[in-house]
């Protein structure tokens, strides 16, 4: 498994998560729940290329077509 995904999952975390806060801090409240929900769209988008990933890998293994 690469580990690089984890990696590159925590630094859009936190990216996400400064820009956020300085969002906030300067009454940009709506901005700031967009770039949360951009944040989280990115993360769902790595997460689902790997589960499909699983899947064929699934499919070579048990020799599925």
């Amino acid at each position: 498994m690469d580990i690089g995904i984890l990696f590159k999952m925590a630094a859009i975390g936190i990216i996400i998560t400064v820009i956020c806060q300085i969002l906030k801090k300067s009454d940009r409240d709506d901005i700031a729940t967009l770039v949360g929900i951009v944040g989280l769209v990115i993360v769902l988008t790595l997460v689902v290329g790997k589960i499909g990933d699983l899947f064929t890998q699934i499919k070579t293994i048990f020799d599925l077509t």
